[in-house]
């Protein structure tokens, strides 16, 4: 009797020890797997956008993960614009960034990926792929699939700042963009900003944002070089903003290329911006 209570034990502790180390091991390997998000060998791109609201109280959390997710980014190419739409302005509270413009393009989508309905918060990577934005395992997915996929043409931006609170954009496309029915989009992107909001689904709450859209300016690509003038919001001011550009088929929503390109600021520059606008 005492020699089977021994080995009750033995068997006890081998267990304990056995179910403690395939614990250590799950969690080592979760640890390991979120460490490597983005860190993958990627041949494609992924350019994120998505729609939101200050006046929608289901969009801070697609707010906070698209915040999450640019914090990861490092040098991969994943390109994140955060469009806010006006339908919500009339519901009790106008959000400050948005635009109809931003609307126009979310209906754009729900012809493209035949949908019977807008939403918020609603995520489209690479124009192909949509899902409620603040589903993290859908977003983390589609951006895999988007950096694994392929590009067939390579984009290349220039950014100089005007005197007349505008900036003029210079691109550049290789590969065979220039045919059929393809449009190359740039919007002006504030990369953070915070808003109080007074009224509504989130009234009392302050929200942060990022890659907030300012400016979207689309125009057909006839050649493989050119240039376009954005106009610099009321506030401008360096640095904290970004160029984002992508290649887009008219007919089918498909993104082709996309790349960004960053203000340089300078204190001249940051100066006569200042004075200029403010």
């Amino acid at each position: 009797m005492k020699k089977i209570k021994v080995l009750a034990l033995v068997l006890f502790f081998v267990c304990s020890i056995i179910i403690s180390a395939a614990f250590m091991s799950c969690k080592s390997a979760a640890k390991n797997s979120k460490e490597k998000d983005f860190k993958y060998e990627s041949r494609g791109f992924a350019l994120v956008e998505l729609f939101t609201s200050e006046g929608c109280s289901s969009c801070p959390p697609a707010d906070d993960l698209i915040a999450k997710v640019q914090k990861e980014v490092g040098d991969k190419p994943i390109y994140i614009l955060a469009y806010h739409v006006d339908y919500w302005n009339r519901l009790g509270w106008k959000d400050v960034f948005s635009s109809s413009d931003y609307s126009k393009r979310q209906n754009e989508y729900a012809r493209w990926l035949k949908l019977s309905q807008v939403y918020t918060p609603q995520v489209v990577v690479n124009g192909k792929t949509e899902f409620v934005g603040s589903q993290e395992e859908a977003l983390r997915n589609a951006i895999k699939n988007g950096l694994q996929g392929g590009s067939n043409i390579q984009l290349s931006l220039n950014v100089t700042p005007n005197a007349d609170n505008t900036a003029s954009v210079q691109y550049k496309i290789e590969g065979n963009a220039g045919e059929g029915n393809n449009v190359i989009t740039l919007a002006l992107v504030q990369k953070q900003a915070e808003i109080k909001v007074e009224r509504g689904e989130n009234g009392g709450r302050t929200l942060a944002h990022t890659q907030i859209v300012r400016t979207l300016q689309s125009q057909p690509l006839s050649k493989n070089t050119g240039t376009a003038t954005l106009a610099l919001p009321a506030g401008f001011k360096l640095p904290g903003w970004e160029v984002i550009g992508f290649v887009q088929n008219s007919g089918s929503g498909a993104i082709l290329g996309v790349s960004k390109v960053r203000f340089k600021a300078t204190a001249k520059a940051d100066n006569q911006y200042t004075k200029n606008i403010l």
